[in-house]
């Protein structure tokens, strides 16, 4: 026999279970419940889930919708790269792209209106933070986000991509104004 190898009582599989442990194994079970049932309760009945449809769409359908959008809601320009800020149409959609370094186009929304905003990533996956709220939804290339919004307070508030995204991405951020 080999010493290397152990006695063949000292396998802890062959050892039987003590009540401490299946105290610990009970404990564990149950607050593994306890978390399991809180997860369900908080998506149905907790208000930070935003509810949210996506839709496959490609750059080229996207950017039709979203300038013929621009081009019919748009109320004034703003900055000095003329960035246009645009309202929501008569449905209460509004149209946002994302693509290397920027948000496209300013958004102007009303307080305690809801709104579809429509997000679509033109290039890489980005990351639409809406700040100082907490709001963060990923935006992947290739799929149409919408995502159904009450604003609740008036002010400017910092749209943040939250994905790197290259070298300009501290750089990139937008705007929506609530009024």
């Amino acid at each position: 026999m080999s010493a290397i190898l152990p006695p063949a009582d000292r396998l802890w599989w062959k050892q039987p279970i003590g009540k401490q442990e299946w105290m610990w194994i009970g404990l564990a079970f149950t607050w593994a419940m306890i978390m399991f049932v809180m997860m369900i309760y908080w998506h149905i009945n907790g208000k930070q889930n935003l509810s949210t449809e996506t839709y496959k769409s490609t750059p080229e359908m996207f950017a039709a919708k979203a300038e013929k959008f621009i081009a019919e809601n748009t109320v004034r320009t703003e900055t000095d790269q003329n960035i246009p800020v645009v309202k929501a149409n008569d449905k209460g959609e509004v149209y946002l792209t994302a693509s290397l370094w920027k948000w496209w186009p300013i958004l102007e929304l009303e307080k305690g209106k809801t709104y579809k905003v429509h997000l679509f990533s033109m290039d890489y996956n980005h990351g639409f933070s809406l700040q100082p709220t907490n709001i963060n939804i990923q935006v992947v290339p290739g799929y149409e986000h919408v995502v159904k919004m009450t604003p609740t307070q008036s002010g400017t508030f910092a749209i943040v991509c939250n994905e790197f995204c290259g070298i300009g991405h501290h750089s990139m951020l937008g705007r929506i104004y609530v009024k």
